[in-house]
């Protein structure tokens, strides 16, 4: 009696078919090196469970945001001993939710008594374009919340008398500059943190599980971050807005009263992009000073020039 396990052989549109990937890719990842050549017999190529196993592991780690030239170094690695277990675990940490909130589901009627009891399908359209509402596929009109407390906050907005479009349009603003946070924290720690983790050959186990340790550790800094720094702000400004708007008479001092200008989106951008988004007020107060100086000079200037000019005149 035979106790060998019966080896499954599979022709290329069988693993098509058992791995949703195309002919056509399976091809392509051969080519690229992702999968290994089938066993020819005969005139057949065939192909084994481990083909079908390599291919479900490119789409989850596809999945997981890695191009195919990370997948090869990863896979290479694994051929070579030292599995994927750690980087797969790091991935999954990184991948997490980064909050405690939990999504919801909401319908559509629910939607619209959460905002005046008015149906607005453009606005409802807006939400699910910034990613605020999510359509659920064939549930007709309900949708998911992934952020529950950001749609409260919308609904505080508009019932105080925003309108929806402004809360859109703040929204756009306010995320850019999120992402712009996020992205120089990202950067901060990859830098001092996680680049003894990032060399050229993929991290071991251990040095994965380390990694995955300090993200769960480094999480929570950022929020923390923005939330204190936030509401330093908050006090500060709102402070001095509610003193501008409120106090009135001589004992205001009009030479630290302050007006707001209009300036032109791309203008903003150009200065955050070289002062950074703290330092745009202090930049334009300067270059406004500097460019009153420079008027004032050239005025001394001229009027000195034509004061000599009609003194030589007969």
């Amino acid at each position: 009696m035979n106790d060998e396990p019966v080896r499954v052989a599979y022709r290329i549109e069988d693993l098509s078919h058992h791995s949703g990937a195309t002919v056509r890719t399976i091809r392509a990842y051969q080519d690229r090196g992702l999968l290994p050549r089938p066993e020819r017999r005969g005139r057949a190529n065939v192909y084994a469970d481990a083909h079908l196993a390599r291919l479900r592991q490119i789409a989850d780690l596809l999945d997981r945001g890695y191009t195919l030239a990370s997948i090869k170094e990863l896979l290479e690695a694994w051929d070579a001993g030292r599995g994927l277990g750690g980087i797969l675990g790091l991935v999954a940490e990184v991948d997490g939710p980064w909050t405690d909130e939990e999504a919801v589901r909401m319908s559509r009627a629910e939607l619209d008594e959460r905002f005046g009891g008015r149906p607005d399908d453009a606005a409802v359209a807006e939400a699910v374009e910034l990613g605020v509402l999510e359509r659920v596929p064939g549930a007709g009109e309900v949708y998911l919340v992934p952020s529950p407390q950001e749609l409260a906050v919308a609904a505080e907005l508009y019932a105080a008398g925003v309108p929806l479009s402004a809360i859109s349009g703040h929204l756009r603003e306010l995320r850019g500059k999120v992402e712009h946070i996020a992205a120089r924290f990202l950067e901060f720690t990859t830098e001092h943190v996680f680049a003894r983790y990032l060399g050229e050959h993929p991290p071991s186990d251990a040095e994965a599980a380390e990694a995955a340790s300090l993200v769960r550790r480094l999480r929570p800094l950022a929020q923390q971050t923005v939330d204190a720094e936030l509401a330093r702000a908050m006090r500060l400004f709102a402070t001095r807005h509610l003193r501008e708007r409120l106090v009135a008479g001589p004992s205001q001092d009009a030479g630290d009263e302050t007006r707001s200008v209009q300036l032109p989106v791309a203008t903003m951008r150009a200065v955050e992009n070289l002062v950074g988004p703290a330092q745009v007020a202090a930049f334009v107060a300067a270059a406004v000073e500097r460019e009153v100086q420079a008027r004032t000079l050239d005025q001394l200037t001229s009027n000195y020039t034509n004061h000599n000019v009609v003194g030589e005149l007969p």
